[in-house]
């Protein structure tokens, strides 16, 4: 695994080893921050079920103020540690030990707007999928024009619609696929 663009571009991350984690495979992060683009300046960006740490530090590099990391295996919390000190990560990551619920109720007392929510629990996990986005939907934590990108298994359907979040376009890339909700419009 790498960094593919930004400040760090090219620097290797630690791997998940004998750890069951399915990284976001460099392509498809790619894919993600191109469509992203410029937006990512100065934004607060925040990845749950952060795994290695390869999508948040990806954020870091390409320009987002802060990244919040949210995992909940102890393992891979101090992969991304190490991912973190070998950049030299000293600020603008935070990174939460928790449940990605219990990362966002975490930022929901804080008050904090996130301009981007990245998540991409176990494809098997399929009821973590709608539990988040139905929390993020009821919850004030996307910014108004934030967008919460979920990546999925092209078999695993996603509700178009929920009460605030609209699926706004959808980016297929072999069997995964990046779906973009967005606040509706009269939301």
């Amino acid at each position: 695994m790498r960094v593919i663009a930004g400040k760090y571009r090219s620097r290797l991350l630690k791997g998940p080893g004998a750890l069951r984690l399915r990284p976001t495979s460099d392509r498809l992060r790619e894919t993600l921050f191109n469509v992203l683009g410029p937006s990512l300046e100065d934004s607060l960006f925040v990845d749950l079920f952060a795994g290695i740490g390869a999508v948040g530090i990806e954020a870091i590099s390409r320009g987002a103020r802060e990244t919040i990391l949210v995992e909940s295996n102890a393992k891979a919390t101090r992969l991304i540690r190490e991912n973190l000190k070998s950049l030299d990560v000293l600020s603008g990551a935070e990174l939460i030990e928790a449940s990605a619920l219990g990362g966002l109720e975490k930022m929901a007392a804080r008050r904090l707007l996130a301009d981007f929510i990245f998540l991409d629990p176990p494809y098997e996990k399929t009821a973590d999928y709608l539990e988040v986005l139905e929390f993020l939907d009821a919850s004030h934590l996307v910014a108004p024009r934030g967008i919460v990108i979920v990546e999925h298994h092209r078999k695993t359907e996603l509700p178009e619609f929920l009460t605030r979040l609209e699926c706004a376009r959808q980016i297929e890339q072999g069997d995964a696929i990046l779906s973009f909700y967005t606040l509706a419009a009269a939301a």
